[in-house]
């Protein structure tokens, strides 16, 4: 059952790259606790293992160093969770009361590093959950998309863009079919997730940066090796997955003070649910390069 009345808790294994293990809020856990490939920290490893929760991902998500270079290292806690990367160092703080979690990030580099930010959220959901944001948003869907889209994939895009929800009604994480889709959702610094009765949002915040949202929809296509179903929904600085891959406005910049600040603040609330409250697809769209 599912209750408005419990105080919001999070759980960090500080030692397993500040991972969030367990977010609860409006009575219910929040996370999927990962597809059991390791036991223990991650440290010193070098091929990213997914252990579910929330990763951050930081200075990028995809790339070079996949899933970014903070989930194999552990952070340090004195007040405040750190941890550093080169010379970029990134401080979180942690603030819940009921049904609301708010996290602080400071990231002290030098003027003008840019970077791409996320935290890598794994949802815990059934099929049949449904993502929620606003109609129309700019969206970018990656190459292993390719597969599943109406027209070719334009010759050496690294992305296509479509409207919200796109052609693959990106609104339901569906039964398991063998996909497994990323995009990217431009400017959405807020996105919602509805499942079994409980409704959790998503707000980042960060003036004058590009906060977006990572969408990964793994619906038994991945890895091919040993598939398993996941649901990834990440408030994200940046417009890209790969930092390598940014333009212009694509990747966080931290400005002549040498200090970024940001906020996410995640709520949940009970929700009737039914079927009927499924958005519908209205219209299909055609993908278009955006280079």
């Amino acid at each position: 059952m599912v209750t408005n009345q419990d105080t919001a808790a999070v759980a960090v294994d500080i030692d397993d790259g500040g991972r969030w293990t367990s977010l609860r809020l409006a009575g219910r856990e929040w996370l999927w606790s990962g597809p059991g490939l390791t036991d223990g920290p991650r440290t010193g490893l070098t091929a990213f293992v997914d252990a579910g929760g929330v990763d951050e991902c930081f200075p990028t998500i995809r790339g070079t160093p996949d899933h970014g270079a903070l989930w194999n290292q552990p952070w340090h806690r004195t007040g405040a969770d750190t941890v550093s990367y080169g010379a970029a160092t990134l401080t979180r703080t942690f603030t819940s009361v009921p049904d609301l979690v708010t996290v602080d990030y400071r990231l002290e580099a030098e003027p003008g590093y840019r970077f791409v930010w996320a935290a890598h959220a794994l949802v815990d959901c059934a099929a049949g959950a449904t993502i929620s944001a606003p109609w129309g948003t700019r969206s970018r869907l990656y190459p292993e998309a390719a597969d599943l889209l109406r027209d070719a994939w334009p010759p050496g895009a690294p992305w296509v863009t479509e409207p919200w929800p796109t052609q693959l009604d990106l609104t339901t994480y569906g039964p398991t079919d063998g996909t497994a889709v990323g995009a990217v959702l431009l400017d959405c610094p807020t996105i919602s997730v509805r499942d079994r009765g409980a409704e959790l949002t998503m707000t980042l915040s960060c003036p004058e940066q590009p906060t977006s949202t990572a969408l990964w929809r793994n619906q038994g296509g991945f890895p091919a090796d040993a598939p398993y179903r996941s649901l990834g929904v990440e408030p994200m600085l940046g417009r890209v997955f790969d930092l390598a891959e940014a333009g212009p406005g694509d990747a966080a910049v931290v400005p002549a003070s040498g200090e970024l600040t940001w906020q996410l603040t995640l709520t949940a609330k009970p929700i009737q649910w039914n079927q009927a409250s499924m958005p519908a697809l209205i219209g299909r769209p055609t993908a278009t390069a955006i280079t």
